[in-house]
C-alpha cells in the first residue's frame, strides 16, 4: 500500500491507481466545500467564488447552496 495518495495515482496497479484518484476527487471536494463555506463568511460573491473556480456562477451555488 502506497501512503501518499499522489504517488499511487500514478501506481501502475491501475486498482490503486483509482483509489488514490477517487480519494484525491474526496479531498478536493471537502477542501472546496471548506473553502466556499469561508469565502462566503468573509463576504465574497457566488460570481467571485466561480470565477476563482473556473466555474459559473449557477454551478458553484447550485453545488454548495445546502451546504451553506
Amino acid at each position: 500500500m502506497i501512503d501518499d495518495p499522489a504517488t499511487a495515482a500514478t501506481s501502475e496497479d491501475p486498482v490503486t491507481g483509482l483509489r488514490a484518484v477517487r480519494s484525491l476527487r474526496e479531498l478536493a471536494d471537502r477542501l472546496e466545500t471548506l473553502q466556499v463555506a469561508r469565502a462566503r463568511q468573509l463576504g465574497l460573491s457566488w460570481q467571485e467564488i466561480a470565477d476563482a473556480l473556473g466555474v459559473t456562477r449557477q454551478a458553484v451555488h447550485k453545488k454548495h447552496r445546502k451546504e451553506l
